[in-house]
């Protein structure tokens, strides 16, 4: 990674800019630490200019994408002893119960954004979809696909009809084999992963019924979403897989299981206590 300020770079280039690229230019060097935290789209809204104004831009500051820049831009904004790849401001001079109590903070704090960006009502009917699908199918890749699986692995517990593959082919060919009886559940933080919005499209098109999971109201994966639950957590390009954004992901999936389990109690009472009986024999 290049050592030169990202705002040197944006100053020394400005006049090359077009005034589209200038009004992103202006925002960046007013709002960075914002930015650093913004899907390609948010900043596009808030620039008021298209996605593709914003890959034009950071083409012209020399980097491949928005992703790059956003990793350069955490990079120039880092102050003083801190530490960008981990939980926001912790210092490499922090003592152990200085960094167990910033983590503590952050994990707090994205829970709790999340319980406030929950829309209730969102909610409820994504629990009616998933109480009436035939089958229900949890997709992710990376980090969201270990959230997938913990989701699997809860809901198979008390209901028979979930399923998650865990590769991206395979959950290609899942997609491909939907109908309007099933549910696409889609978790992905930034909504911006190809794989995903792939699968997302692929269900769309076989009539299913996608539910994502993400951070950001308005991203590719959304646009091709039926119903969107938003997670609190804010994670930096520096911090992919941060522990405080699958928290809030895993927060919203036990929301719904407990809802679910609810609205079945019989069923999944019945089917609860069958499958711990089930692996009793393995415990000692």
């Amino acid at each position: 990674m290049r050592s030169i300020s990202i705002f040197s770079s944006i100053h020394s280039k400005y006049n090359n800019l077009t005034n589209t690229e200038k009004k992103v230019a202006d925002y960046v060097l007013e709002n960075a630490k914002n930015v650093v935290y913004m899907s390609i789209t948010d900043l596009s809204d808030a620039c008021e200019v298209g996605e593709s104004s914003i890959f034009r831009f950071c083409k012209s500051l020399a980097y491949k994408g928005y992703q790059e820049f956003k990793i350069a831009l955490a990079h120039t904004i880092t102050v003083g002893n801190e530490i960008p790849q981990l939980t926001d401001k912790v210092l490499t001079t922090d003592t152990i119960d200085q960094v167990a109590s910033k983590v503590l903070t952050t994990n707090i704090n994205a829970l709790s954004e999340t319980f406030n960006l929950i829309d209730f009502q969102k909610m409820d009917r994504a629990v009616d979809y998933l109480v009436k699908a035939e089958r229900i199918l949890f997709f992710g890749v990376g980090s969201s696909l270990l959230t997938a699986m913990e989701a699997w692995n809860k809901f198979m517990r008390i209901t028979n009809k979930t399923e998650c593959a865990m590769d991206s082919h395979l959950q290609m060919m899942s997609a491909a084999l939907m109908t309007n009886k099933d549910i696409a559940v889609i978790i992905s933080y930034s909504g911006q992963t190809k794989d995903s919005i792939e699968v997302a499209r692929k269900a769309k098109e076989r009539g299913a019924f996608v539910i994502s999971i993400t951070r950001f109201e308005k991203s590719p994966l959304t646009s091709h979403s039926d119903l969107s639950l938003l997670c609190g957590a804010n994670e930096g390009p520096l911090q992919g897989g941060s522990l405080s954004a699958k928290l809030s992901q895993l927060y919203l999936l036990d929301v719904l299981y407990v809802e679910y389990f609810k609205r079945t109690y019989e069923q999944s009472t019945m089917n609860k206590e069958s499958t711990a009986s089930s692996v009793t024999v393995k415990l000692l």
